[in-house]
């Protein structure tokens, strides 16, 4: 029988926050349920781990979405891997996250929070994308959207206005020259890859097969490139 351990449960603004761990046997695994929801665990964590790779070589990156920390902690692990300098920005809508990530609640919410390259922002990931919160500014070399589970399996209804045009198109604008915006998602969303081909060409799908307790799922992350720069539109007539 599982062994089941509250580490933290907090009613907020957005519904009720529950991190717990389970033990099952030598399995030990981190689980965060939000509003009812299951959100994620660290069962299986190689998908975080590949939207953190995706801002290898960035100098800084926005993450949105904290979770249980697995894709911030895969950013600072790639940079150390390079040796190389990078600031991460995490912005986490719920605060009694944080809080117990600054607690240390669990390792890896321990490491990214206690790492000083690290900067923790409670607030919602679209209002700064959209400049309307005063929270981090930008601009970034990458940013890294895991606020849920992609446009068509919402942890919160109002989560939705991250993948509207205005702010994906705020999102690109927030990039450094030569930056990256990836998002990851449960399944593909061709209508959320059509939206970021309209911001640049570049925009491409990366899948990703996962086993899970006997079930296979496909994950993806969407992507979009801004160009190192812009070639001027038109030319002097002649």
């Amino acid at each position: 029988m599982d062994e089941l351990t509250t580490l933290g449960r907090a009613a907020g603004p957005h519904g009720e926050v529950v991190l717990r761990r389970r033990v099952s046997g030598s399995s030990v695994v981190e689980e965060l349920v939000v509003d009812g929801t299951f959100a994620m665990d660290s069962r299986e964590t190689r998908s975080e781990q590949e939207l953190g790779l995706v801002a290898a070589g960035a100098g800084r990156v926005l993450v949105g979405g904290l979770g249980l920390g697995h894709t911030a902690a895969a950013v600072l692990d790639e940079a150390d891997r390079r040796g190389a300098d990078v600031r991460v920005d995490v912005v986490e809508l719920e605060e009694a996250l944080v809080g117990w990530a600054r607690e240390g609640r669990t390792e890896t919410l321990a490491r990214v929070a206690a790492d000083p390259r690290v900067r923790l922002h409670v607030g919602d990931v679209a209002t700064v994308l959209l400049g309307s919160d005063g929270g981090p500014a930008g601009p970034w070399d990458a940013i890294l959207l895991d606020v849920d589970n992609g446009p068509d399996f919402l942890v919160h209804a109002g989560n939705d206005v991250l993948y509207t045009e205005p702010t994906l198109r705020a999102a690109y604008g927030r990039l450094a020259p030569a930056g990256v915006l990836a998002i990851w998602c449960q399944a593909p969303s061709p209508p959320l890859l059509a939206a970021l081909g309209r911001l640049d060409p570049s925009a491409e799908e990366v899948r990703l097969t996962v086993d899970r307790e006997g079930r296979r799922f496909t994950y993806a992350i969407e992507t979009v490139r801004r160009p190192l720069a812009r070639k001027p539109s038109g030319g002097a007539a002649g």
